[in-house]
C-alpha cells in the first residue's frame, strides 16, 4: 500500500544515526540507520527490494530516506512479514526477543539453543544465514552481523507486551516486568535471592538480570525451590507466560513470587521473566524451528499416458457440463438478487440440471463467469445469460474451448468455494456474489500447480504434504488458514477440470502452468467429434462420442440427455418430441433428419411415437381472445369441457368447434397439456405459431477481471526507472554543498529545499553557466510537487535555466520562478 508523499519529521530509524550499545562495536564502516544500510546496496539489491516489496514504489521514493521511512511504515512491514517463510518469520520473532542490536551468536543461540542442551542441530544453524539473508533483502533486518537491527515497527509487533503476547511465548524482560514496581519491593526480591541490597532500583534490576542470565547461578536457585514450583513453571515456560494468581496464593507459587522468578503483572496476574523462561528452554526462543522447507514427495505413480488419458476425460466433461449450465439460462435465465449474486433456490435449480452437487455447480457457475460466458443482463428485471461471447467460444475447437476455461481459472480470484459462508457482519455469501473474491487465490493456484510440477510425470502426492509445505511457506495465522483452504479446493477444482489427472498434473496442465497454449497437448487426446448417433429400439438413440454442434444442438431439442459419459444416452418422450414441433420441425423433417444421422435402422417404436405426437399436434389450436380453443373435432371439446381438471381455465363453448377461455393462452396451453392434450399455439391469421421462444443475450460483456493482491509486481523496466529517480533524489539530498557567506539568505538544511532570494538565485545560476560548475537547487514543478535537483546550468535566459540535471541524466529546462533556492556544491562532488 502506498503511503503517499512524505512530507514533515522523517522516521528517526530512518535518518538518525543509533547510539552505540552492548551486543558490538559496529565499526566505522557499519550502517549507522536503515538509509545507510539501503545506501550501501547496489542497483540490483534495491531492485530486488522494490520486487519483493511492491507497496514502496506507491509512488516512487524521492530518496533513500522516504524509502527507508516507507519500508518502516506498519501497513508495509506487516505485509512484508506476512510473506515470510516459517523458519524467516521464527528469526524475526527471535530477533524481537533479542537485544537490541544483537549479535549474530546471541541469534544463532536463540534459535538453536544453549550447546549441549537441545540435542541433535535440526538444521537452524546452517539455514539461519539464508533466513537472515531474506530478512535483510526485505529491509526487514539491517546492520552488521554483530550490530543485527530488527526495523523497529516489526519488533513491535513481534515483542511481546501486556495485551499481546510474544508468539514465541516468551515475556517482558526483568527490566519490563519491574518497570512499575516499587524499590522496596525490588530490594526484597534482592536480598531474598541472595544478592547484595542496592541504593537504586536501576542497579537493582541490573543484578537481578545479571542472576538470571547465569546458567550456574540460575541452576542453584532453581535447585532450591520447592518440587511443585517446578511444575509451575514447567506450565508457564512455553507460554502463554501469563498466570492467574489468588489473593493467598500456595506455597511454591509464593516462593517463586518472592524471589522474582514470577513478577507481578496485575493485581490478580504474574508473568513469567523473560530472562527466566530463556534459561528453562535451554536458551530457544521457539518450542520446535522449522529451518528446513516440508518435502512433497510422490504418493502414487502412474504412467504419463494414463494420467493424460484420465485428465482429458475430465476436461471433455468439464466442457459438456458448462456448455449445458450456460444453455439452460438461455431462455429464462436466474434472477439477481438485489444485493447481486445468485440465489439458493437459483443454485439448487442448476445443481438439479448438471445432476452434481450445490458445490461444484457453484464452481461450474463462476468458472463460466470468470471466463466472459455468462453475466447479467443489465436490464430492469435483471437476469443472468449467455453473453455473445458464448456462441463464439461455442464455435471454437474442443481443446481450445477448454484453454479458453484453464486460463480464465488460473489467475480468477473469485472463489467458489465461501459460497453459502458468511461474511463478517452475518450475511450469506452467495454464487456470483460481490463478496467472492480473495486476492491469495491466484498465488495458491499458481503454487500448488509448481509443487505438482516438481514432481516425476505421472506422480501426484498425498494432499496433506501440499498443505503442510504451503504452511511453511506462509505460516502467518489467518493467512494460512485461508490458503489452506484455497489448497484443497484448488486440488478438487484442478480435478474436475482436468488439469491433473488421478491427482498428477497433466502434459497440457504444465503447459497451462508455464504460460503455454496447452490446445495442441490436449487437442490429440480428445475424441473426435462424431456426426452420428444409435438408435435403440427402447425409444433411446447413443451417440458414441461427441457430436458435431448442429446435430448435437438438435438431438438436445428432440430428446432429453439420459446419461453421459464416454457416450451420451438420450430418450425420446412424447414431451421431447412435442418441444421439437413446437420448435417448427415437421414430422417428416424429423424422420429425415433421424435417418440422415443414424447408423441403425429407425426403429419402428419410434416411428410411430414422432407420428403419434405430430397427429396430436395442433389438433387443437390456441389463440387469444383472451384466448380461445378450436377444434374440429366437437366431441373432443365436449370431453375438455366434462373434465373436472378444466374448470380453472374458464372455459365455454362458443361454438360446435370453438372453446373461449378466461386464461391466458399461455396459461391455456400449459392447461391443455398437463390434462394430456397437445394443443398447438395458433397466430392471428390461423397458422401454427413456432412457440420456442429465441435465445436471449445479454449485451457485450467483458470477463471479471482479478482482484490484485497489493501492487502489481513491477516489471524490470519500472524497476530500472524506480531505482534510477531514487538514486537520482538521494545524490541530491545527500550533495554537500558550500558553506554560504554570512551576509547570504541561503538556508541548506538536510531533507529541506534551499531557500534564496530571487536575485540571489539568478545570479548564482549566472555564475555557474559561466563557470561550467554544478549547484543544487529546489523546485516546485506545475503540480506543487518539491524536489532536489543537482544541474550545470550551460544557458540562462527568457526567466529559464537549461541545463544538464545530474539528478535525472538529461539535459532539462527549469523555470526561475519555481526554483525556490540555489546553493553552490562543495568541488568535489559532481
Amino acid at each position: 500500500m502506498g503511503t503517499g508523499r512524505l512530507t514533515g519529521r522523517r522516521d528517526q530509524e530512518a535518518t538518525v544515526p543509533e547510539a552505540s550499545t552492548a551486543g558490538g562495536s559496529g565499526g566505522s564502516g557499519a550502517p549507522r540507520s536503515l538509509a545507510e544500510a539501503l545506501r550501501a546496496r547496489d542497483d540490483s539489491a534495491l531492485a530486488a527490494l522494490l520486487h519483493a516489496r511492491p507497496d514502496l514504489l506507491s509512488p516512487v521514493p524521492g530518496d533513500l530516506t522516504q524509502l527507508a521511512t516507507r519500508a518502516g511504515t506498519r501497513a508495509s512491514v506487516v505485509r512484508a512479514l506476512e510473506r515470510l517463510d516459517r523458519f524467516a518469520l521464527q528469526t524475526a520473532e527471535a530477533l524481537a526477543v533479542a537485544p537490541d542490536p544483537c549479535p549474530y551468536p546471541v541469534l544463532e543461540s536463540l534459535l538453536t539453543g544453549e550447546e549441549g542442551t537441545t540435542g541433535e542441530d535440526n538444521g537452524a544453524r546452517a539455514a539461519l544465514p539464508r533466513a537472515l539473508a531474506t530478512l535483510r533483502d526485505q529491509a526487514l533486518v539491517w546492520g552488521d552481523d554483530d550490530r543485527l537491527r530488527l526495523v523497529r515497527t516489526a519488533r513491535e509487533l513481534l515483542a511481546p507486551s501486556a495485551q499481546r503476547p510474544s508468539p514465541t511465548g516468551l515475556g517482558p524482560t526483568v527490566a519490563e516486568a519491574t518497570a512499575g514496581m516499587s524499590p522496596t519491593r525490588i530490594q526484597e526480591i534482592v536480598a531474598a535471592v541472595g544478592l547484595p541490597a542496592t541504593h537504586d532500583p536501576v542497579s537493582a534490576v541490573s543484578a537481578l538480570t545479571g542472576l538470571f542470565t547465569d546458567p550456574q547461578r540460575m541452576s542453584a536457585l532453581l535447585d532450591e525451590a520447592p518440587a511443585e514450583a517446578h511444575q509451575v513453571l514447567g506450565r508457564l515456560v512455553w507460554g502463554p507466560p501469563y498466570g492467574e494468581v489468588t489473593p493467598n496464593p500456595t506455597a511454591p507459587v509464593r516462593w517463586l513470587r518472592d524471589h522474582g522468578l514470577l513478577l507481578p503483572a496485575s493485581a490478580r496476574t504474574v508473568v513469567l521473566p523473560r530472562e527466566v523462561a530463556l534459561h528453562l528452554r535451554g536458551g530457544l526462543a521457539h518450542r520446535d524451528t522449522a529451518p528446513v522447507a516440508p518435502p512433497v514427495p510422490a504418493h502414487r505413480e502412474h504412467r504419463p499416458q494414463l494420467v493424460d488419458a484420465n485428465a482429458a476425460g475430465q476436461a471433455l466433461g468439464a466442457l459438456s457440463t458448462v456448455e449445458e449450465l450456460v444453455k439452460s439460462w438461455e431462455y429464462a435465465g436466474p434472477l439477481v438478487l438485489r444485493a447481486g449474486g445468485l440465489s439458493v433456490r437459483d443454485l439448487k435449480r442448476a445443481a438439479a440440471t448438471l445432476d452434481t452437487t450445490e458445490s461444484a455447480a457453484a464452481f461450474w457457475i463462476e468458472l463460466a463467469y470468470a471466463a466472459g460466458l455468462l453475466a447479467s443482463d443489465g436490464e430492469a428485471d435483471e437476469r443472468y445469460a449467455p453473453t455473445p461471447g458464448f456462441d463464439d467460444w461455442c464455435e471454437l475447437p474442443p481443446a481450445e474451448r477448454w484453454s479458453a476455461l484453464a486460463a480464465a481459472w488460473l489467475p480468477a480470484t473469485r472463489t467458489a468455494g465461501l459460497a453459502g459462508e458468511q461474511d463478517g457482519k452475518g450475511r450469506t455469501l452467495s454464487v456470483l456474489g460481490p463478496e467472492l473474491d480473495r486476492s491469495a487465490a491466484p498465488e495458491v493456484r499458481r503454487r500448488v500447480l509448481e509443487l505438482l510440477a516438481a514432481l516425476p510425470e505421472g506422480a501426484s502426492p498425498d494432499p496433506e504434504t501440499l498443505l503442510d509445505r504451503l504452511a511453511w511457506e506462509r505460516p502467518v495465522r489467518g493467512t494460512s488458514d485461508l490458503r489452506a483452504r484455497l489448497a484443497h479446493w484448488t486440488v478438487t477444482e484442478a480435478e474436475v477440470l482436468g488439469v491433473t489427472g488421478r491427482g498428477a498434473l497433466s502434459s497440457f496442465g504444465r503447459a497451462l502452468l508455464e504460460h503455454s497454449d496447452p490446445a495442441p497437448l490436449l487437442d490429440p487426446l480428445l475424441p473426435e467429434p462424431v456426426d452420428h448417433v444409435l438408435l435403440q429400439a427402447d425409444l433411446t438413440a447413443v451417440a458414441p462420442g461427441p457430436l458435431r454442434r448442429p446435430l448435437g444442438d438438435t438431438m438436445a431439442l428432440l430428446a432429453d440427455v439420459e446419461s453421459k459419459g464416454g457416450a451420451t444416452v438420450y430418450r425420446f418422450t412424447p414431451g421431447s418430441v412435442r418441444r421439437a414441433l413446437d420448435a417448427g420441425h415437421a414430422a417428416a423433417d424429423l424422420h429425415a433428419f433421424l435417418k440422415e444421422h443414424s447408423r441403425t435402422p429407425v426403429p419402428q417404436p419410434l416411428a410411430y411415437l414422432i407420428d403419434d405426437v405430430a397427429r396430436r399436434h395442433g389438433h387443437l389450436r390456441v389463440g387469444s381472445a383472451s384466448s380461445y380453443v378450436r377444434c374440429d373435432d366437437d366431441a373432443m371439446l365436449g370431453e375438455i369441457l366434462a373434465d373436472k381438471r378444466s374448470a380453472g381455465l374458464g372455459l365455454r363453448r362458443l361454438a360446435p368447434t370453438v372453446l373461449a377461455a378466461l386464461a391466458e393462452p399461455t396459461a391455456l396451453l400449459e392447461g391443455l397439456r398437463a390434462m394430456g392434450y397437445a394443443p398447438a399455439a395458433e397466430s392471428r391469421t390461423g397458422d401454427v405459431l413456432v412457440t420456442r421462444a429465441n435465445a436471449h443475450r445479454t449485451p457485450v460483456r467483458s470477463a471479471p477481471v482479478p482482484v490484485p493482491d497489493g501492487p502489481p509486481v513491477p516489471d524490470e523496466t519500472l524497476l530500472g526507472a524506480a531505482v534510477r529517480a531514487i538514486r537520482a533524489g538521494d545524490l541530491a539530498a545527500t550533495a554537500v554543498r558550500k558553506e554560504p557567506p554570512a551576509s547570504a539568505s541561503a538556508v541548506a538544511v538536510p531533507g529541506e529545499l534551499p531557500r534564496t532570494s530571487a536575485a540571489e538565485t539568478l545570479a548564482t545560476v549566472q555564475a555557474a553557466a559561466l563557470t561550467g560548475s554544478a549547484v543544487w537547487i529546489g523546485y516546485v514543478n506545475a503540480d506543487g510537487a518539491a524536489s532536489q535537483r543537482v544541474i550545470a546550468p550551460v544557458r540562462v535566459e527568457g526567466g529559464f535555466v537549461t541545463g544538464y540535471d545530474h539528478t535525472a541524466d538529461e539535459v532539462r529546462t527549469y523555470a526561475l520562478h519555481r526554483i525556490t533556492g540555489v546553493a553552490e556544491l562543495a568541488e568535489d562532488q559532481v
